[in-house]
């Protein structure tokens, strides 16, 4: 019998995350050998258990998983990487595979085809999710700057031009400047609804 594959899985609904765990755990060559609920845990665990695949969540508090995924790809470069989520967003998949993804899945996929991406993503191959392949090529890239992602993401709880001055360390002006870039870039009337787009195409 071939060696087991070692797999973390970061998924912060616990229901999910066991359900994955042991459908995973059904196969013969494959052990979850830890499991994190929070992003910023990923790396550590990943360490520490000495793992081949981390399966990452995007959404998932502390850092997401495209983040998590970077953070991986840079300090344990070794380890293959697969992004799960619910959300079939482009721009996810744009960010998930410059973060170093090696794979890109919807989670309502089978049970046999998350099983069947771990062992090619240990091969050395990529798998991607041909609808959202398809979906991010049509879509094009992220038109946003990094600065005008971080302004757009902080002001989506509502707060004010000068709060957001205050929190990002820039002037209330550059603020300003950057939302209205943001906004026009995306066509939006407004910053609530420059938030929704960016948030809808995964480019936030």
């Amino acid at each position: 019998m071939s060696r087991m594959i070692k797999v973390l899985l970061a998924e912060d609904q616990s229901m999910v995350r066991e359900a994955l765990a042991a459908l995973l755990g059904l196969e013969p060559d494959i052990d979850v050998v830890t499991q994190v609920a929070r992003g910023d845990e990923v790396v550590e665990a990943a360490r520490e258990h000495d793992v081949d695949v981390a399966l990452l969540d995007i959404e998932m508090p502390g850092a997401t998983g495209i983040e998590a995924a970077g953070r991986l790809h840079a300090e344990l470069p070794g380890i293959k990487l697969v992004i799960l989520t619910t959300f079939g967003r482009p721009g996810y998949l744009r960010s998930a595979m410059e973060a170093g993804a090696d794979a890109f899945l919807v989670k309502d996929a089978p049970a046999a085809q998350l099983a069947a991406a771990v062992r090619k993503v240990l091969a050395g191959e990529r798998v991607i999710d041909p609808t959202l392949a398809a979906a991010a090529l049509a879509e094009g890239a992220n038109p946003l700057t990094d600065r005008e992602r971080e302004v757009l993401r902080a002001a989506a709880d509502g707060s004010t031009n000068a709060e957001l001055a205050a929190t990002l360390h820039l002037s209330q002006g550059t603020v300003r400047n950057y939302l209205s870039t943001a906004i026009q870039k995306l066509t939006a009337r407004n910053r609530a609804e420059a938030v929704r787009i960016a948030r809808e195409k995964g480019w936030l």
